[in-house]
């Protein structure tokens, strides 16, 4: 029977071993890692809906309202949060502040301008952000004065 050893003769007659057909594990590997590199761009190319990024800005917003609040009270300072049309800014706090931007270009705030002040407690709020490109779909940062502001989808406290 012949075998891939050193000095053996290669076996004659019908019965030989024929080729290996099929792929080596070489091109196997170079062909999945083809296949990673171009899933890895097409997921990198793929935009963000708009719900995504409402979500994300009513997070930080819900963040910035409470890092703005924690530093009007150790402070002692009033601080007013409003919302701008590029953007929000926080009236009070020292420089350089926290940012005035929101980070998709399509969010919109309504809201009166909120008041942060030194005191633990503050009157309910509630801000409603939405989308331009999803004017139907609202988001709201709320909070009932005590408990921290919160991402929900009504104006009420009840909610949570």
């Amino acid at each position: 029977m012949p075998t891939l050893a050193a000095g053996n003769k290669p076996a004659r007659g019908p019965w030989r071993a024929k080729p290996a057909r099929g792929f080596t594990l070489l091109e196997l590997l170079v062909v999945i890692a083809l296949i990673a590199i171009a899933t890895a761009g097409a997921s990198l190319a793929l935009r963000d809906s708009a719900d995504s990024a409402l979500d994300r800005d009513a997070q930080r917003l819900a963040a910035l309202l409470e890092t703005a609040r924690a530093q009007a009270r150790a402070s002692e300072l009033t601080v007013v949060w409003r919302s701008q049309a590029s953007g929000f800014v926080f009236d009070g706090l020292p420089t350089p502040g926290l940012p005035r931007q929101w980070l998709a270009t399509t969010t919109q705030a309504s809201a009166t301008p909120i008041v942060l002040g030194p005191e633990p407690l503050i009157p309910p709020q509630s801000i409603a952000l939405s989308s331009s490109t999803r004017p139907d779909r609202r988001l709201w940062v709320v909070t009932d004065g005590l408990r921290p502001f919160a991402v929900q989808n009504s104006p009420s406290m009840e909610q949570r």
